[in-house]
Parts: C-alpha cells; structure tokens; sequence
C-alpha cells in the first residue's frame, strides 16, 4: 500500500535545520513497529503537545500497547511538531508523520487525540492541516481517517464539535478494542455507507459521540435551548466507558524510554482510578468517579516488569491522591523493601496534608533523593477551604509540615488557587499568613534558618461536570490584581519573604481555558481563526497570545450575540441547558446543583468511600460500585529482588 511508506527520507534532510530533532526519530526502548499489510485497522495516537510533554504521558502510552497486542491492529504515535520543523514541512510537503515507523497520519484509519487541556486545540488543527486531513469534519471523505477525541477535555468536545469526526468520554482501554472491532467489520463489508456508515455504528453503541448527528438549538439570548439526534438510532445521551477492574489491564507493561528528555523521567504505575474526595473545583476527580483500586500483588507486578523493561531509577506511584490508598503503607514498605540494594526512588505525585505521614514519606525517600513535599491545600482561608470542600485546616497543615521539617526536610510546596467562587482579597491575603505560619513552624522545629516555602498559584478555572460549572470565572484583570497584593505582603515580610518563593500564573491563559473548556460549537470558529493566525502551543507561555485569542472572539463571536465575558466570567442558572449536557459521565445533574448550593452555604461534604452514599449517581448510572480494600496481601516474595 503505496499510502503508507515511510516519509523518512524527506524528513531527515530537513534535521539538521531543527532545534531537538532527535525527538521526530523514533525508535524508543519498547516502541513497536507493525508491518502495515498484515493489520487491518490501524489507529495514528496524538498528544497534541511536544514530544517531551507527549511521550510520558500515561493515557497514550496505555492505548499504545493495548492495541498493539491485538492481532491484525497497529498503533504509532504522533506529537505536535515545533513551529521550526512546521514551516519546513510545509515548504517540502512532508506530511505529519508517526515517530515509529514515520508513516503518514493521513494513512491511518483512525487519527485519536487525547487532550488533558483544552490549550491543545490549535495543535490539533495543524496536525490536521499537515496530515492533509480537511479541519473541518464535513469535508471529509471515506478515505481519511476518523478524528477522535479522547481523554479529559473530550467530556466537553463542542468547541471542537466541527473539526473531530467522534469523541469518547471516560476510560479508553476498553473502548478503543470495541472500536476497532466495529471499524474491522465495516472494512471487511467493503465499506457500506461510507463515512457516515462507519460512524452511525459507532454512535448507535452510546459510548461514542458523533457531533455531526446532534443539532443545537439556540435561543434568542444566546443561550442553548436544546441538543437533539438528527436521526433515529442515535442516543439522547451518550455514557462514559469505566474500566472495574484494574488488575485486568497492568499496562503500561513495557513503558517507553523516551529518547530525547522528557518532563517525566520515570516509570510510573497507576494505583487507583477515580476519588471521592468530592473537591468542587475537580474535574478530574468527579469525571472519574468511582474509585478503583488495583491490589497491592498487581502494582508490586507492574513495578518489577516496568523496571526490568525500562531500566529506570524513579517510580511514580500515580493517581488523583494517591495516599489514599488502602493499602499504601504496605506498598511503599513493600517496594523500598524489595529495591533497597537497587537504589530504585518512590515518588508521589502530591500528598495530601491530611494522609501525610513521615513513615510514608521516610519509605518513599528511603532509596531515593530526599526532594521537597508538595501539599495543595488550594484554598488560602478556612473559609474558602469549606467552599470548595477541601477539608484541611491550618492546624493540619501546621503539624504536617512541622512533622517533615523536624524529620529532615528543608523545602515544602503549597499549592493554591485564586479566583474560587465567593472568593474576596481578604481570602487570597491568607496564603501570605499560612506560608508565614509554616516557615515559622519550620524554624522552630528544625533550630534551622535555611527552610524554604514555595507558593505555587493557578488561576481557577470552572468546568464542566462539576459543581463549580455554573459559577462566574474571575476576569484576568481581577486575578492579577489579587495576585500583586499577595506578592507585595509576601514581600514586604522582613522576617519571613525572603525564605518564601511565590510562583504564579498570570489570568490571562485561565481566560481562554475557560473559554474553551466551558463552551459550544460557536467557538470552533474562534478556534480556526487562532490557528490561521498563527497560533501554536497555547499551553506553553513563550508561544501563548492573549491578544491574538481575544481578537479572533471579537471577529467571530458578535455575529452570535456572544462573547468571551458570556462564556468565562457569567453565572449560569439552574435552568440553563449546558453544552455538555448530553454527555453523561454518571454524575447526577440535582446533585452537582446541591452541592453548588451547598458551596455557596460553605457547607462540607464527606468522603462517600467512608461514609452513606450521597446520591452523586454514578455507581448506578454506570452499574459499578466504589472499591474500599485492604486486600490483606503483602508484597510476596519479601525477599530483596536481585
């Protein structure tokens, strides 16, 4: 198949004129090649990002290998290519190619996206663009590939509504094997219906989403009055895909090793899936829903293989809190315990203030570097913290971060958040006071002076599926504002500023995050003219352009009567139709509602893993249940593994 032959020859002329351009080679530890003839169905994965922000990620990689397994399917990857190697491509006519066998994306019969941020959008669209692939999904024929959307962003995929073919919410693992089947069939029929064919099959399952058969109607405000299938067969509503049990999918099972550096270097092991923590300002953590735990015996297995195959020195024990594990102690006991000759690191990615223990932390540092601690207590003020239902107090922070500075530590990380709802100046000051408290505490504990406080700030941004989707978003200029009062008190500080760094984001890229995290189909055309204007990596503030984002929403949006103010920094009613609305990531609609009020009450609600269910409507939405261990097993055998 002519179609597929590697683009290489006329890439690695182009080389020598790039800046990195070890990572556009391939040929990763654990990388597969396929021969193109003897698969079927043949999936192009994207990250829309740079190799070294792309490679380590997880979702990738896992669907990566998943595919790979199965007989008669193949899957490469692709990731953005910088602006340099872009405007080289287009001079010779090299199109966007995968890094393991550099064939070109357009070959392929599904091209998947996974976004984790909306700030990837105009990424896709220059891939697109480079694969000879139409931007717009109307404007495609049978012989391209289908444009799916994956991963968290894809749980509102409106704005990208006219330039994907299909998206699917939830865990992928499952889905991408039952989407193959469904494509195999359809190509082994020789195709019947074409495009739409393949896609009204798709769509007819309810776990995959196909904009082109939904019509959204408007009402003369602006606002959405319903979203409605445009042709019997198709769900009203399509569900998320929830992978039960972990321990039947231990991937990754031979990670990369990236070539070029990568923002992660290290093997990490996803040990549980989901949280009920119930944090409103959490995307993630109410997607996901319920938690799911993989067995101490299955990530001790996971462990042991990754190392043999990658040959790294660090373990990232991975998940949204990943001390709350049941069984965490005995993982990490058990892992420094089997790797204490090898000098094998255990990290966690951020512990929260409240699961903190220095047996844990004395276990995860026990073999590897003694970095800093990273706590997010996210809200500066008591008062904020029961609004947005993290429930951590200063005295818990307090004793947690004495506890490490008197067992050895010297540098803490505090994460926050400014422009929460309700918030005022007043809550945002008390970051100052909290970061002050610890450094004192620090001082006093360790009879040092050379501790050290990192405050790390990000400009909130509401989403979808949370309680927070309905609040108003603070506008840049009030963010920043915010933000030079609390650096000025930090600084003014004689006794304490100099021993507290203060880390922050401008409100700028929180604006067109919100932007495009909670909007509709309108905004694809803001999207397209961003990108036709040049815009690349909008998650990278070097490349970012506020002016360039708002000036394209002033062209297109007036023509709606809308605008980026109407999308970013307006409260919704109760009444209003959300564009996600017809996504159903199990959670219920009255609940999200209620515990909006309830954060309006300041009103704490419970972890449901410890306590009565509350009614969110996952677990029967989805037929799954909560998993609460401990499973009772040990990390066998005990002996040091040699």
């Amino acid at each position: 198949m002519s179609a597929a032959e590697s683009v290489f020859p006329q890439l690695e002329a182009l080389l020598p004129h790039v800046q990195k351009p070890i990572q556009y080679v391939g040929g990763e530890l654990n990388s597969t090649v396929k021969p193109w003839d003897e698969c079927d169905v043949r999936w192009a994965l994207m990250y829309p990002d740079a190799y070294e922000v792309g490679l380590p990620n997880q979702g990738v990689m896992i669907l990566y290998e998943v595919l790979n397994e199965r007989e008669g399917v193949l899957a490469e990857r692709t990731y953005s290519v910088w602006p340099d190697l872009e405007e080289l491509m287009r001079e010779h006519q090299v199109p966007q190619f995968t890094v393991d066998s550099h064939r070109p994306v357009g070959a392929f019969d599904v091209f998947g996206l996974s976004f984790s941020t909306e700030l990837g959008y105009t990424n896709m669209l220059t891939a697109l663009d480079l694969a000879g692939i139409p931007l717009e999904a109307r404007d495609r024929t049978v012989d391209h590939p289908i444009v799916l959307a994956g991963g968290h962003a894809a749980f509102n995929p409106e704005p990208i509504a006219d330039f994907i073919d299909a998206a699917v919410i939830g865990d992928g693992e499952q889905a991408v094997l039952d989407m193959t089947e469904i494509i195999r069939t359809w190509k082994a029929e020789g195709r019947p219906g074409g495009r739409d064919g393949v896609l009204f099959r798709l769509a007819r399952t309810g776990g995959v989403y196909v904009p082109r058969f939904y019509d959204v109607e408007y009402l003369p405000d602006g606002r959405i009055g319903r979203v409605v299938p445009n042709r019997s067969g198709v769900p009203w509503r399509v569900s998320k895909h929830t992978v039960m049990d972990l321990d039947e999918w231990p991937y990754p099972k031979q990670p990369l090793v990236p070539l070029a550096e990568t923002v992660h270097e290290r093997m990490s092991v996803e040990i549980f899936r989901g949280c009920t923590r119930g944090c409103r300002f959490c995307q993630a953590g109410m997607i996901t829903r319920p938690v799911r735990e993989r067995s101490i015996t299955g990530i001790g297995e996971m462990v042991e293989k990754g190392l043999k195959a990658t040959g790294f020195e660090e373990v990232g024990l991975l998940s949204l809190s990943s001390a709350d594990h049941t069984e965490i102690g005995d993982i990490a006991k058990g892992l420094a315990d089997r790797y204490t000759e090898d000098k094998v690191g255990l990290s966690l990615p951020s512990t929260r203030v409240d699961a903190f223990n220095v047996d844990l932390a004395n276990e995860l540092t026990r073999n590897g570097r003694r970095s800093g601690l990273t706590f997010a207590p996210e809200g500066g003020s008591e008062r904020m913290r029961k609004v947005i239902n993290k429930m951590v107090s200063e005295e818990d922070l307090i004793r947690t971060v004495s506890t490490a500075y008197g067992n050895g530590w010297r540098q803490v990380k505090l994460y926050f958040m400014c422009g929460l709802p309700t918030e005022t100046d007043e809550d945002v000051l008390q970051i100052a006071d909290m970061a002050m408290n610890v450094i004192a505490e620090g001082r006093k504990v360790s009879g040092q002076n050379d501790i050290r406080c990192t405050v790390s700030i990000g400009g909130f941004v509401p989403k979808p599926h949370t309680p927070f989707q309905w609040a108003p978003q603070l506008s840049a200029e009030e963010t920043d504002e915010r933000l030079r009062k609390l650096r000025d008190k930090i600084r003014g500080d004689k006794k304490y500023g100099r021993s507290i760094g203060f880390r922050y984001h401008d409100g700028k890229p929180g604006i067109v995050e919100g932007l495009l995290s909670r909007g509709d189909r309108r905004l694809g055309a803001v999207i397209r003219a961003v990108y036709e204007d040049g815009g690349r990596f909008d998650g990278w503030r070097e490349h970012f352009s506020y002016d360039r984002w708002m000036a394209c929403a002033e062209k297109t949006l007036p023509e709606y009567g809308v605008d980026v103010a109407w999308y970013t920094t307006r409260e919704r009613t109760y009444e209003e139709v959300l564009p996600w609305d017809h996504l159903d990531s199990g959670l219920d609609k009255d609940w999200l509602w209620e515990d909006w009020q309830d954060a309006l009450d300041e009103t704490e609600v419970e972890d449901c893993r410890w306590t009565p269910c509350f009614d969110c409507g996952v677990c029967p939405a989805m037929q799954t249940e909560i998993q609460v261990g401990p499973t009772g097993k040990k990390l066998l055998p005990l002996t040091v593994v040699k």
